[in-house]
């Protein structure tokens, strides 16, 4: 079997299979549907069967709907499944590569925050600004709300991660 996994829940049951629990497993998890599933009702079957195979947690796909991830924990939860999902976050720093990166792995952009970042145009700054203030308001909805912790993806840009912390008063 090693080398032939056509899904992560072949290489969760392998791992688990072969080294018990011996390592703490995380899975990707997808609030706004994978780019790549037949339908949400067969994107939640396949996260239901990843976790079912051995995965501790799971760490999302980033977003900027906090109500499509709290959408995502209950129907989740509905299945029966049970497990920390934490919610991946993508700090807003440049509207070119936001919108490739998004494009590329099937994020929503939200529309009223794709018509303002194309409002300001090259300015970087305005963008960094609107980003910082965008991303710490779904940090502090997804923090009052309880969740099991953040994940951000920093995209070798931590000045903007740091910057929400301490907005956030966290660091």
């Amino acid at each position: 079997m090693g080398g032939e996994f056509h899904y992560a829940s072949d290489l969760v049951a392998f791992i688990r299979a072969e080294t018990g629990d011996a390592f703490y497993i995380e899975v990707a998890a997808y609030p706004e549907i994978h780019p790549q599933a037949k339908s949400a009702e067969a994107d939640l079957q396949a996260f239901a069967t990843k976790v079912r195979a051995g995965a501790n947690s799971a760490i999302t796909q980033y977003f900027f709907n906090a109500d499509a991830y709290f959408r995502f924990v209950d129907d989740v939860q509905a299945l029966g499944v049970d497990l920390a999902i934490v919610p991946g976050i993508m700090p807003i720093t440049s509207s070119t590569q936001l919108m490739r990166f998004s494009d590329a792995c099937g994020a929503e952009i939200p529309r009223w925050i794709r018509l303002r970042l194309q409002g300001f145009g090259d300015d970087t700054a305005s963008i960094k600004s609107f980003g910082l203030d965008v991303v710490t308001e779904l940090c502090d909805q997804l923090c009052t709300a309880g969740v099991p912790g953040i994940h951000f993806y920093t995209m070798n840009q931590a000045a903007a991660t740091t910057e929400i912390m301490r907005r956030l008063q966290l660091a």
